[in-house]
């Protein structure tokens, strides 16, 4: 079956008529009627009533959403197509870390919205690895991470630097450590750590210093949220 055989049939269906559909498909009668007989002889089954006026069967009602979605859905596939090779997306994916997405998008996903107002933004909050893993999969369109050549070193992907920042401590207001102006590794080695959970890129930042510095990581829990390190950060210890 062809997507023109249903076409024909739905023509046939709206206007009541094979000579009307022929009219408004801009083909012949015999063409119209030739397309709808093949869409009848796979199915096994007549779809029109052929007297004065054609009207549907029993078959031909029960068909008749289910061609209108499938042309629909074409058309729709036709659609986008179009727009992507003019350089147009519907939708746009982006994946990016907690930090990123809780402070540093809102505006800039505002001012998108605002100037792109045809596209669908969706952004997800996910850690370096897994936001990563869905770019690599298709799922997403592009990933924010922490930079790290093990994991952007792909020639699959394209990696262009965003921004700087420097590594804090996050520290109750009467720690020890709330002191200095700048906190030694060695210092911040003496107590017990809430760091990220494995496959997030600050955790393995972490890990990495601690290694290069010979110190140990005393780590007391795994959180993946920042309100969760201010929360538990906030009591104390």
């Amino acid at each position: 079956m062809r997507l023109e055989q249903l076409q024909a049939y739905l023509a046939v269906a709206e206007t009541g008529s094979f000579q009307a559909a022929a009219r408004q498909c801009g083909v012949t009668q015999s063409t119209i009627s030739r397309q709808v007989r093949s869409v009848e002889d796979d199915l096994g089954v007549p779809l029109f009533h052929r007297t004065g006026q054609a009207k549907l069967t029993l078959a031909g009602n029960s068909l008749l959403p289910r061609a209108m979605r499938i042309c629909k859905e074409w058309s729709q596939a036709q659609q986008d197509i179009t727009d992507l090779v003019n350089g147009k997306q519907t939708e746009l994916c982006v994946a990016g870390i907690h930090s990123v997405c809780a402070y540093l998008l809102p505006p800039i996903v505002t001012a998108f919205c605002q100037s792109h107002p045809d596209v669908q933004l969706r952004v997800t909050a996910l850690g370096s690895d897994r936001s990563l893993k869905v770019l690599r999969d298709g799922l997403v369109d592009v990933s924010i991470v922490m930079h790290n050549p093990l994991l952007t070193n792909n020639q699959e992907m394209s990696v262009t630097p965003l921004y700087e920042e420097p590594v804090e401590v996050l520290m109750a207001a009467g720690h020890p450590l709330a002191e200095y102006d700048r906190v030694p590794w060695s210092e911040i080695a003496r107590f017990p750590q809430v760091v990220f959970k494995d496959g997030y890129g600050m955790q393995r930042i972490v890990q990495n210093q601690f290694r290069e510095y010979g110190q140990e990581l005393k780590v007391a829990l795994e959180l993946n949220t920042l309100d969760a390190f201010r929360g538990v950060v906030r009591l104390g210890d």
